[in-house]
């Protein structure tokens, strides 16, 4: 798969990967759909950092998932 192109289905592999090494509870609430793909490289940039590491710290974790939210749609 190449992850340099900016598609939705990249975007949806992406956060799957991030939502399954970090087992995130609340990951059901997160999909590509709520992401601007315009912030593809901010997310991708993520997934490397996860994938890189074996573990996190739990303020690590907090640092990421905030990231995260950061870079979801604002919908009003």
């Amino acid at each position: 798969m190449d992850l340099t192109e900016n598609t939705l289905e990249n975007a949806d592999y992406i956060i799957d990967a991030i939502k399954t090494k970090l087992r995130m509870a609340s990951g059901a609430a997160l999909s590509a759909k709520q992401f601007d793909l315009e912030m593809y490289e901010d997310l991708k940039d993520i997934y490397d950092l996860v994938k890189s590491k074996p573990y996190f710290s739990v303020s690590e974790m907090d640092a990421i998932v905030l990231e995260l939210g950061r870079l979801r749609k604002v919908t009003i």
